[in-house]
């Protein structure tokens, strides 16, 4: 057990936990981390290359100890509720020099497909 709030500067703290909105309207809501650095929540995207309606999917991922680091690095998987894909985020939580926290991320997406031959294509 090794997380938990920074006790020397917590308005300097970058929390993960609650609602996040990005560039491209998609929200991501993650709920409390525990003292393991794991998480929970969910994420409705608003940009999709399939026809199907969007709605909101699960996600699960981990932080680095918050105690060691204020602007903690994290990753999280986004099972997608609406098609055969699953994307797994890494990013990082900053404060910036107004003391708003933001989330910078990297993903790759995996989609289904129907062969080995066809792998080439699904990422």
């Amino acid at each position: 057990l090794c997380c938990g709030t920074n006790a020397e500067s917590p308005l300097l703290q970058c929390v993960l936990t609650g609602r996040w909105i990005n560039d491209l309207g998609s929200n991501m809501t993650i709920e409390a981390v525990n003292k393991k650095g794991e998480f929970i929540g969910s994420y409705h995207t608003a940009v999709t290359a399939t026809t199907n309606e969007t709605c909101m999917s699960p996600l699960q991922g981990s932080q680095h100890c918050t105690n060691q680091k204020r602007q903690p690095t994290f990753g999280f998987i986004v099972n997608w509720s609406f098609s055969v894909s699953t994307t797994t985020f890494v990013g990082q939580c900053f404060v910036d020099k107004d003391s708003k926290e933001i989330v910078r991320t990297a993903w790759i997406m995996q989609d289904e497909v129907d062969s080995l031959e066809d792998d080439w294509k699904a990422s």
